[in-house]
C-alpha cells in the first residue's frame, strides 16, 4: 500500500459492533480509543491484560476468552487485529477483507485495508496523523501539531474555541514573558497570548511574538524605558480593567516574571478589587535567567550560598556582606558608578568581580566583565545601556567570559573554598 493511495476519513462508530482480536497491551490502547468512539465493542483473545478485564467486569466490553473464530466476524462493521502473532491477524484481516469488512491489521501495516492514525484531540479540534505506516513519525508529528496548537504557533480559524469561545465575563491573565527571547516564554503563556484579544506589552517583553498574533487582537503599547514612563502605572491598571469588563480576554505581557520587580502584583491586586478575574502566569526571570547568558551561576558550592536581586534604586546598605553573596542589580546601568562605591564596602573592595550582561538572550546581548574598581569606567567607555542585569560577587569568575587572571573555571569546588 503507498500512501497516495489512502484515502483519509473519520469513523462515527457510535452504537456499532466493532470486533478487536486480541487483548494484550497494544489491544487495550485501541479498546479505550474504540469505547470513546461509542462503539459497541467486543474482544476476542484466550487472555487479557487487566485494563481489559476490568472494562470487561464494568459492562463496558464483551470479553470472549479463547481463541478467535471467522464467525466472530458476523455483524461487525470494523475490525481491529493485536495479537502479536501475523499469522492469526493476517488470517483476520483476509477473512475481514472477504466480508467486505473495513479492518486495521497490526503485524503489517502494507496487507492492512485500513491505518489507525496517531490521534490528538484539543476542543473541538481532532489531530489524526499517518505517516507512511510508521506509528513513532506520526506520533512525533502529531505532537508537534497539538504542541503548536496549544502555543498559538498554529492557529485554528474559524470557529475554533482558541479564538471564539470565551466566558461571559472577561478575563486578565498577567504572563511572565521571560527575559526577551520569544522562544523563552513558558507554554502556558504562549497559549493564552494566542487566545487574548487584548495585549498590554511591555517593552522588554518577547516583542516578536506580538507580529504573529491575529490582525484582530488589539495590542497596546505601554513600555517604559528610564526616566520615561509614557503610560502612568494607574492608567495601565485602568486599561485591564476597562477592556477585561468588556467582556475580553486580555494579556498583560512583561518582560521575566511579573512578580518580580515588575509591578505584577499591584495590578492584580487592582483588578481583583475591581472584580476582574486574573490569572497569573510566572515566567523565566532576568534576574536569574540573564546571568545564565553569561555562563554565572548565582549559587555555586564553595563560592556562594545565597544571592539578593534588587533594584538600584533602593538602598544596598543593607545587603549581606562579602562576595560569597552574589548581588544582582535589575535597572542599574544608570547608577552603576554610586552603586560600585557603596558595594565596595563590606567585605568585597575594589577588587570583587562584576558583569554586565545587556540585552540578554537578545540579539544584541554583550557582556562586559570587570571589577568594583574599575566597572564604572569600562560601561561609560563602552557606552553600556539599558537593559542590562548586574551581577556582583566571586561567582563571575566562573562565566567563560571572565578574563584568565581571575577565572576559576578549570578549579574544582573543594579549591573554590580555598580562595
Amino acid at each position: 500500500m503507498a500512501v497516495r493511495d489512502l484515502y483519509p476519513t473519520s469513523l462515527r462508530l457510535l452504537g456499532r459492533p466493532v470486533l478487536v482480536v486480541g487483548a494484550g497491551e497494544v489491544a487495550a490502547r485501541r479498546a479505550k480509543a474504540l469505547l470513546d468512539a461509542g462503539a459497541q465493542l467486543s474482544v476476542v483473545a484466550p487472555d487479557a491484560v487487566q485494563s481489559i478485564v476490568e472494562l470487561h467486569r464494568a459492562g463496558l466490553l464483551d470479553w470472549q476468552p479463547r481463541r478467535y473464530r471467522e464467525a466472530d466476524l458476523e455483524g461487525q462493521w470494523f475490525v481491529q487485529t493485536a495479537t502479536g502473532d501475523p499469522a492469526v491477524d493476517g488470517q483476520v484481516s483476509r477473512q475481514a477483507e472477504a466480508r467486505r469488512i473495513w479492518c486495521v491489521n497490526a503485524s503489517d501495516h502494507q496487507e492492512s485495508a485500513a491505518w489507525t492514525p496517531s490521534v490528538a484531540r484539543l476542543d473541538d479540534v481532532t489531530v489524526a496523523i499517518n505517516a507512511g505506516g510508521d506509528p513513532r513519525r506520526a506520533v512525533a508529528l502529531r505532537n508537534a501539531v497539538l504542541t503548536a496548537l496549544e502555543t498559538g504557533q498554529l492557529d485554528s480559524p474559524g470557529s475554533s474555541p482558541l479564538k471564539l469561545r470565551r466566558e461571559h465575563a472577561g478575563s486578565v491573565a498577567l504572563i511572565g514573558g521571560g527575559p526577551g527571547a520569544d522562544d523563552l516564554i513558558t507554554v502556558r503563556g504562549r497559549k493564552l497570548l494566542a487566545q487574548a484579544d487584548v495585549v498590554i506589552a511591555d517593552r522588554l517583553g518577547p516583542r516578536g511574538l506580538l507580529e504573529l498574533l491575529e490582525e484582530s487582537t488589539e495590542v497596546i503599547d505601554v513600555g517604559k524605558s528610564p526616566d520615561h514612563h509614557p503610560v502612568p502605572q494607574q492608567q495601565i491598571n485602568s486599561l485591564l480593567v476597562e477592556h477585561a469588563r468588556a467582556g475580553k480576554r486580555v494579556v498583560r505581557l512583561k518582560g521575566g516574571d511579573p512578580y518580580v520587580l515588575g509591578r505584577g502584583g499591584e495590578e492584580a491586586e487592582y483588578c481583583r478589587a475591581h472584580g476582574v478575574e486574573v490569572e497569573v502566569v510566572p515566567g523565566v526571570s532576568s534576574a536569574i535567567a540573564v546571568p545564565a547568558a553569561a555562563g554565572i551561576p548565582l549559587t555555586h558550592r564553595g563560592l556562594a550560598r545565597g544571592f539578593t536581586v534588587i533594584s538600584a534604586h533602593q538602598d544596598l546598605a543593607e545587603l549581606p556582606e562579602g562576595r560569597d553573596h552574589t548581588v544582582v542589580l535589575l535597572m542599574g546601568v544608570a547608577t552603576l558608578r554610586r552603586t560600585a562605591v557603596s558595594l565596595a564596602t563590606k567585605g568585597r573592595g575594589e577588587g570583587c568581580p562584576v558583569a554586565i550582561i545587556e540585552d540578554g538572550f537578545g540579539a544584541q546581548q554583550r557582556i562586559t566583565i570587570g571589577t568594583l574598581g574599575g566597572i564604572a569606567d569600562q560601561a561609560e567607555a563602552l557606552g553600556v545601556s539599558s537593559p542590562a542585569v548586574v551581577v556582583i560577587g566571586d561567582v563571575v569568575r566562573i562565566s567563560p567570559f571572565a578574563p584568565t587572571d581571575f577565572r576559576l573555571a578549570g578549579l574544582s569546588a573543594s579549591e573554590h573554598s580555598a580562595h
